[in-house]
């Protein structure tokens, strides 16, 4: 099963360390990493950066559209009151394929905020508790997932 998780983190590095460590889960056989994104919005910044992976060099293209409809839409377009639903709403609408709901395309534009960073990251075929223990310290929120309740129970923790 193909897995969108969005983790969350109270510094400008953390997600860096987060992909760390999933690389190197990845580079062990622990889990296939898709592609991934990395979002950091510097304290001092206007708003965030946005830096995509190309571990899928096949789909490499595909993987580069919906980083950009999905960060494009959530931190570059003005978003402002009815504005920003209605842009919400039709990014949702775009990105229910792959399980994302308009309430976490919400919660990904309200947690990213400046002096933090977030970790995208699409993967499938994961070991969650070999590849948890990559993660241990990290201290990280699990912001969004397309897994089912039970899936991302196990996950959180796993993650603790």
């Amino acid at each position: 099963m193909t897995t969108f998780t969005a983790w969350r983190f109270d510094d400008t590095e953390g997600a860096d360390h987060a992909y760390a460590a999933l690389r190197g889960a990845a580079d062990d056989g622990l889990i296939t990493v898709l592609d991934h994104a990395v979002v950091t919005w510097p304290q001092d910044a206007s708003k965030p950066t946005v830096q995509h992976g190309h571990e899928d060099q096949w789909r490499g293209t595909g993987w580069g559209a919906f980083w950009g409809l999905l960060f494009g839409g959530l931190f570059f377009v003005p978003l402002l009151g009815a504005a920003a639903g209605a842009a919400i709403g039709g990014i949702s609408r775009t990105l229910n394929a792959v399980g994302l709901t308009e309430d976490q395309l919400k919660n990904l534009r309200e947690q990213v905020t400046p002096g933090t960073s977030m970790l995208c990251a699409v993967t499938e075929e994961g070991n969650t508790d070999r590849v948890a223990e990559r993660f241990h310290g990290l201290h990280s929120t699990l912001v969004a997932t397309n897994l089912t309740d039970a899936e991302r129970s196990a996950l959180l923790e796993a993650f603790g």
